[in-house]
């Protein structure tokens, strides 16, 4: 009896996997060597010069106008004391008007008082700086460069200026994170390579069969 299989061919309804009918096959093969995994990067190796030649971070890195984006079908009163409301808890989604270009800022919540146990060490939210708008500074990594952005939205009607920066900084704590991320893979694949080159499978020593009908001199 013949079956369709998951890739869309003619199988028989009885067959089993190569595996499963040949167990111990590959008992006797040479070990692989463990996978050598190596996580993904956060940043590039050149964050300044991708910073300043990448078309999207020239576009975004001058000041350009904002909007407030969440709770587009709520009406205006309810999504002004809701971006009150997300600015006190440190989180903001906004986009820039010229480029579209959608972003969720995660900065440090405003508190009414800061005391020396809770200084603010990701961004900024400040309503006293100046009246009616909120200024903001967040910190993050995009498409693998440390920048921030920082601006200031009206209170009322919900949108403003602000801008991409270059985040020196950052940028260097995350380069030297970088760097040792890539020594400890090196070290692994050098380490591998010598293991690899120190193992010599034992050779196989032929021993011939017996045969009952032949007289040995050593039995």
């Amino acid at each position: 009896m013949l079956m369709m299989n998951e890739f869309g061919s003619m199988a028989s309804a009885n067959m089993l996997p190569f595996n499963s009918m040949c167990p111990g096959l590959f008992e006797h093969q040479m070990p692989r060597p463990p996978r050598m995994a190596f996580k993904m990067p956060r940043v590039v190796p050149d964050q300044k010069n991708k910073f300043q030649t990448d078309d999207l971070f020239k576009r975004l890195s001058r000041e350009s106008d904002v909007r407030y984006t969440s709770y587009r079908d709520r009406p205006h009163e309810e999504r002004q004391n809701r971006f009150q409301m997300g600015c006190r808890e440190g989180h903001v989604d906004i986009a820039f008007a010229n480029t579209g270009t959608n972003l969720q800022l995660m900065f440090t919540p405003n508190m009414p008082a800061m005391t020396p146990y809770h200084q603010p060490t990701i961004g900024y939210c400040d309503f006293e700086k100046e009246r009616g708008m909120v200024h903001i500074l967040s910190p993050f990594i995009m498409n693998g460069v440390c920048v921030q952005w920082r601006g200031r939205i009206n209170l009322e009607k919900l949108d403003g200026v602000g801008c991409l920066e270059y985040d020196e900084e950052r940028a260097m704590i995350e380069h030297q994170i970088l760097q040792e991320q890539i020594e400890r893979y090196n070290n692994r694949v050098k380490d591998q390579q010598d293991k690899s080159r120190s193992y010599r499978p034992q050779e196989r020593v032929h021993v011939p069969e017996m045969d009952p009908g032949k007289r040995y001199n050593n039995f």
